[in-house]
């Protein structure tokens, strides 16, 4: 089996405001909002390549060292997340599901860098 990408990449950072660092990119590089979800704690912001998006989530601390985590856009993380498991990729736990808007798997390359996969449910 093959993963099939769908042509998106999220690089995810961890925020203590989203509503604020929405603003932020605004103002100070002039992304565009794409998408906020205040219950989910999570809202994407543009950039200058249309397929790459900055995520924002929300987190009660943050430690000021970056720690981007490079999202791939995927058609099917189940079938993404067994393809990788059985190349022996280790995996942050099960597929998280926030109903109606994404499914999120995290896992590590070989010197425990973190990426994730993600399936859009939102029809986009």
């Amino acid at each position: 089996m093959t993963i099939e990408y769908n042509g998106t990449i999220t690089l995810a950072s961890s925020v203590t405001d989203v509503g604020r660092s929405i603003e932020w990119f605004k103002n100070m590089l002039g992304f565009d909002e794409i998408f906020h979800a205040p219950e989910a704690g999570w809202a994407e912001v543009t950039t200058p390549d249309k397929n790459v998006s900055i995520g924002l989530g929300q987190t009660e601390e943050v430690d000021g060292k970056g720690g981007t985590t490079p999202v791939f856009g995927v058609k099917d993380v189940a079938a993404a997340k067994a393809d990788l498991e059985n190349k022996n990729v280790s995996f942050d736990g099960d597929i998280i599901e926030i109903p109606g808007l994404v499914k999120l798997a995290t896992f590590f390359d070989p010197d425990g860098n973190t990426y994730m996969l993600a399936e859009s449910l939102t029809g986009n």
